[in-house]
């Protein structure tokens, strides 16, 4: 296949200053997928942790309820004097050029909204419970959504990354090495020239 670049020393030095910015580029995003590598790890490890708290905090919510339940019979009529929670505010954070997703409120003082007279305190315990799992189910939802956002991250790196090492770097070599022997070549050939005109004098 024909060369494309010109054997030019300006050629070479442009050729090996590339070289020399796609290697670091190569080092750089290598360094960047291992870091959201084990990022994405953390986040999944935390992701099942959190996941197994839920299991359990079910549980325990649901027990409760249905002690509550025994104890006074229909408890729909407490439940929705229970206000919908709207303090959840969701901003984001960047984290090696990727946005993470990040949640703040949804944690309401733990207020008894219903009569207390006509309740018992395993609904009170229901309620708690209740409140604990939105705050676990808020902190698992960024957790996976950051996985996710991460585990994309990493796919891109990993493109951009194989890019240069398996096309550009070696596109780059071989060009400086066609570039190199040819000028070496055309060095050679003026030396002979020059001999020749030498013994032709």
């Amino acid at each position: 296949m024909a060369q494309t670049v010109f054997p030019t020393k300006n050629n070479l030095m442009n050729t090996r200053r590339t070289l020399k910015l796609a290697r670091t580029g190569y080092d750089l995003m290598d360094r960047k997928r291992k870091i959201l590598v084990k990022e994405v790890m953390e986040s999944m490890d935390e992701a099942r942790s959190i996941q197994s708290q839920i299991a359990e905090k079910y549980k325990e919510a649901y027990d409760a309820m249905m002690l509550a339940t025994v104890k006074m019979g229909d408890c729909s009529s407490a439940a929705e004097s229970v206000p919908a929670d709207d303090t959840l505010e969701i901003s984001s954070r960047s984290f090696m050029g990727v946005e993470i997703p990040m949640a703040s409120g949804g944690n309401r003082e733990n207020r008894i909204f219903y009569s207390i007279p006509d309740t018992c305190e395993n609904l009170d315990e229901a309620a708690e419970k209740f409140n604990e799992l939105k705050q676990l189910t808020i902190r698992l939802a960024v957790v996976e959504n950051t996985a996710c956002r991460l585990a994309d991250a990493i796919n891109k790196t990993k493109k951009r990354t194989n890019a240069l090492g398996n096309i550009m770097i070696p596109k780059l070599e071989k060009d400086e090495k066609f570039i190199s022997g040819a000028l070496e070549e055309k060095e050679r050939e003026d030396f002979s020239r020059l001999k020749v005109i030498k013994v032709s004098k």
